[in-house]
């Protein structure tokens, strides 16, 4: 059994989070400069099975695109040429920053350490992971 990779994609930095072997538990994994994406998948999909893959897809509370969708929906599509084999899923990714942070802030976090982009990224894949594990 392969794992779950879930992408937090952003037009700097991109949050990547992936399941067990099992697929049971969702864990943080990296945080990697967007531009850098593709090369970091093909990498990392070297060395591991992935049965597939979840991007969160941004929208608004009316369920209108974000600002980011349009980029989203772009590296969805880079994404699947590159990888036709693994299924790609959509998952909503709304709130998914603002649990990251409380999260964190429950987690005993520092301030100092919450102030890292990266890590809020990596975070919020980490829960876009769970979400769509919990809706399966």
């Amino acid at each position: 059994m392969g794992r779950i990779l879930a992408i937090d994609y952003g037009l700097k930095r991109t949050g990547i989070a992936v399941t067990d072997p099992l697929q049971i538990i969702a864990n943080g994994l990296e945080t990697v400069p967007s531009h850098q994406l593709l090369t970091f998948l093909a990498n990392y999909m070297a060395k591991e099975e992935v049965d597939e893959m979840v991007i969160g897809m941004p929208k608004n509370l009316d369920n209108t695109d974000t600002d980011s969708t349009q980029a989203v929906r772009n590296i969805v599509k880079q994404i699947q040429k590159k990888f036709p084999a693994v299924p790609l899923r959509l998952h909503d990714e709304r709130f998914t920053s603002q649990m990251a942070m409380k999260a964190m802030i429950a987690g005993g976090m520092s301030k100092k350490d919450r102030r890292v982009k990266a890590t809020v990224d990596r975070v919020s894949a980490t829960i876009i992971l769970q979400s769509y594990m919990e809706s399966k």
